[in-house]
C-alpha cells in the first residue's frame, strides 16, 4: 500500500555490509566493525539507528548487509523487522546497494523518499546532527539530490570533498548548489581545501527520492539500472532467487562514480558541527577515548609506565606497558595485534596475509 503523508513516507537505508579489515583481530566476518562496541554499550550500528529514531522509526529503517552479518545484526536490532535486514548476494559496491534499496521501497511505497546512512560512524551531538537531517530530507522530497558535507577539521586525504560555492555560510541548514565532487586528494591538495573553506568532508550521507535515483541510474549506470529495474516487487516469492541470479551481474562502483559525480544540480547541506567521525583506523579509536596524563588510553585494564601515547584494547587481562610509545595492543581469545600507531591504516595488508595463507578461522 503507497503511503505519501508527509514525513511518513520518509526511509532510512543503512549500509553494513563492509568487513572493517583495519579492525582486525576484533573485526572479523561474522562480527565486523559496524556490530562491534567501541564505546560505550552500544555497537555502532546501534547507534546508528538509536540517533535517528526521533525522525526514522525502527519500522522504517532498512538494512543492507552480508551473509556473515545478517544474523547478528537481526539480534542487536530486534526492533527493526526482519523482513527489511537483507543480505546482498554478492559484494558490488554502494551504487546497485543503493540501487538496490530504492527499487524495493518503490515497489512498496512509490513516493518513498530515503536517507542513505553509513553504519559505522560516530556522531556525538545527534541533537544537531538532526538538525541537519531533517532540511535534507524536505528537499530530497521535493526531487532534489541531497548530500550532507562535513566542515573539515584538519586536511583530511582518506575522504573525498565536496566543493561548496565560495562564502557558503559554515552550519547554513537550507540545501545550497554544490560546485562538484572531489576524490581523495593528496596532501599538499587538501590542505589547500581546507585553508580554502568551502570544501567539505563527503561523510556517504545522501538523500533523494527512490524514483530520483533509479532515474538517474538509468542514464549514468544503464547496465545495473536495467538489471535492478528486472526483479519482481519486494513482496513477490520471486524476489530473493531473482535478487541472486541478478545482483552479482551489477557493476562494482560506488554512487559517487557512477552518479553523483556526473548528475547536475546536486544539492548539499554545509552541516553545522555535529561531531562526526568515521572511526577508520584503531588509530581513531585512540583519538576518540579519554585520555591519561601521558596521552594512554584503554578498553579494559592497563598499567603504563614510562609509557605515552599508547591504547590497549584488551577486556578482562591486565596489560601493562613499560617504557612503551605510541603502541596499539589488541587482544583476542586467538589472536593478538601489537603495531606502532602510525601504521593502523596499514592493519588490513595483516588480513590479506591470513587470507594468502588461507587462515579463515582468523578471518
Amino acid at each position: 500500500m503507497a503511503i505519501s503523508t508527509p514525513r511518513t513516507n520518509y526511509y532510512g537505508l543503512i549500509l553494513a555490509g563492509g568487513r572493517g579489515t583495519r579492525f582486525w583481530p576484533r573485526s572479523r566476518k561474522a562480527k565486523a566493525k559496524q556490530v562491534l562496541n567501541f564505546f560505550g554499550e552500544r555497537s555502532l550500528i546501534q547507534q546508528t539507528v538509536d540517533r535517528l529514531r526521533p525522525l526514522l522509526p525502527p519500522e522504517r529503517i532498512w538494512i543492507l548487509t552480508n551473509e556473515h552479518l545478517k544474523d547478528e545484526i537481526a539480534r542487536q536490532l530486534p526492533e527493526v523487522p526482519k523482513r527489511q535486514i537483507i543480505a546482498e548476494p554478492a559484494a558490488r559496491n554502494t551504487a546497485p546497494a543503493i540501487a538496490l534499496a530504492c527499487q524495493m521501497l518503490q515497489s512498496l511505497d512509490p513516493g518513498a523518499v530515503l536517507g542513505i546512512f553509513p553504519a559505522d560512524q560516530i556522531i556525538s551531538r545527534p541533537a544537531v546532527y538532526l538538525r541537519a537531517v531533517r532540511p535534507a530530507f524536505r528537499a530530497a522530497s521535493q526531487g532534489e539530490m541531497v548530500v550532507l558535507g562535513i566542515k573539515p577539521r584538519y586536511p583530511e586525504t582518506g575522504f573525498g570533498y565536496i566543493e561548496f560555492p565560495k562564502k557558503t555560510s559554515f552550519g547554513n541548514l537550507e540545501p545550497v548548489a554544490i560546485s562538484r565532487f572531489r576524490e581523495k586528494p593528496d596532501l599538499p591538495t587538501a590542505k589547500k581545501f581546507f585553508k580554502s573553506g568551502n570544501y567539505y568532508w563527503n561523510a556517504g550521507m545522501f538523500f533523494w527520492q527512490a524514483s530520483r535515483l533509479l532515474e538517474a541510474l538509468e542514464t549514468h549506470l544503464p547496465k545495473t539500472a536495467k538489471l535492478i529495474k528486472s526483479l519482481p516487487p519486494f513482496l513477490s516469492p520471486d524476489f530473493f532467487p531473482e535478487l541472486s541470479r541478478v545482483f552479482p551481474l551489477c557493476e562494482n562502483i560506488s554512487i559517487d562514480y557512477a552518479v553523483l559525480e556526473k548528475e547536475p544540480g546536486i544539492l548539499g547541506v554545509p552541516a553545522p558541527e555535529f561531531g562526526w567521525n568515521d572511526v577508520g583506523s584503531w588509530s581513531a579509536v585512540y583519538d576518540l577515548q579519554k585520555h591519561d596524563a601521558e596521552g594512554n588510553a584503554s578498553r579494559g585494564e592497563a598499567i603504563f609506565e614510562a609509557s605515552k601515547g599508547n591504547y590497549v584494547d584488551a577486556p578482562g587481562k591486565l596489560v601493562a606497558l613499560l617504557g612503551c610509545e605510541n603502541l596499539v595492543v589488541v587482544d583476542t581469545p586467538d589472536a593478538l595485534l601489537v603495531l606502532d600507531r602510525s601504521q593502523a591504516q596499514n592493519v588490513g595488508q595483516i588480513v590479506k596475509l591470513l587470507e594468502k595463507q588461507r587462515r579463515d578461522s582468523l578471518l
